[in-house]
């Protein structure tokens, strides 16, 4: 198969980003680079809001301009915002209510690049997000205006899960969705990476078939289930590994970077 897509779409924390280091590799800077000469649109698909997106870049906003921040819920399409959805903010009260009965959990949500330590403690959240709890301030209610809101509770992968059926049995307003061990995004219902992806292919007036998505973790199903060329590096998570057409090698080797590299170049590096 030889088609080179119109459109490239990254998850951003252990897709392209290994853990513990807080840019992606100067290899991958260049594969972006190289997709943008080749005028394929690229950019970003995170859970991260958009004020925490550039530094991963080493500041270099072309790699971002068009980006999906927040699981979807902000859209931006050569540097400008083309759709931002605000959590239901009844709904994220009655969140934060429940949680409160629920041993070591929490909530917060964001102001700009701010966590905002909305219930639970700092030291519940340390584990499940460490840059989180080392950079968040406690508030007593939920803001007025949120667009990022994250769920954590200390408790393994099981634990995890069972908070977040919960949680959608008790505000059926929101979806959840998880991101690994103890933590878990949190978005107004119906919002997610896909509906993120479909925007961007209607605005940029392109058919999914036009696109390659890549990502490693629960959060990236909706992305996968959006468009059929989906792929996961192989460090990913059983689920989105089971979930993707085609599977590259680990996100610590570059594999993402070497497959940008072969699209921009009108190669086609997926077999398997």
């Amino acid at each position: 198969m030889a088609m080179q897509p119109k459109l490239i779409l990254c998850d951003i924390d252990e897709t392209i980003l290994p853990k513990g280091n807080s840019q992606v590799s100067p290899r991958t800077i260049s594969a972006f680079h190289a997709a943008l000469d080749a005028d394929i649109a690229i950019g970003p698909a995170s859970g991260r809001g958009i004020d925490w997106i550039p530094p991963f870049f080493g500041g270099d906003a072309s790699c971002c301009a068009t980006c999906l921040a927040t699981n979807g819920q902000q859209v931006y399409l050569d540097g400008k915002l083309a759709h931002e959805e605000r959590q239901p903010h009844d709904a994220l009260v009655r969140l934060a209510a429940a949680l409160a009965g629920v041993p070591h959990s929490g909530l917060i949500c964001f102001d700009g690049g701010t966590p905002l330590l909305v219930a639970g403690s700092r030291e519940d959240l340390w584990r499940p997000f460490p840059a989180y709890a080392e950079k968040c301030v406690a508030v007593d209610a939920v803001p007025d205006v949120v667009v990022k809101a994250n769920m954590f509770v200390d408790t393994d992968e099981a634990g995890t899960r069972g908070l977040m059926a919960r949680a959608a049995r008790e505000v059926p307003e929101l979806d959840f969705d998880y991101a690994h061990m103890g933590y878990s995004n949190v978005m107004p219902h119906g919002y997610n990476k896909g509906s993120g992806a479909r925007m961007l292919c209607e605005l940029l007036g392109i058919g999914e078939s036009e696109v390659v998505v890549f990502g490693d973790a629960g959060n990236d199903l909706p992305l996968f289930s959006a468009v059929p060329n989906s792929v996961a590096v192989a460090n990913a998570q059983p689920e989105a590994a089971r979930a993707a057409r085609w599977h590259i090698g680990r996100c610590e080797d570059d594999a993402v970077a070497a497959a940008i590299e072969a699209l921009a170049a009108g190669e086609w590096p997926f077999s398997a």
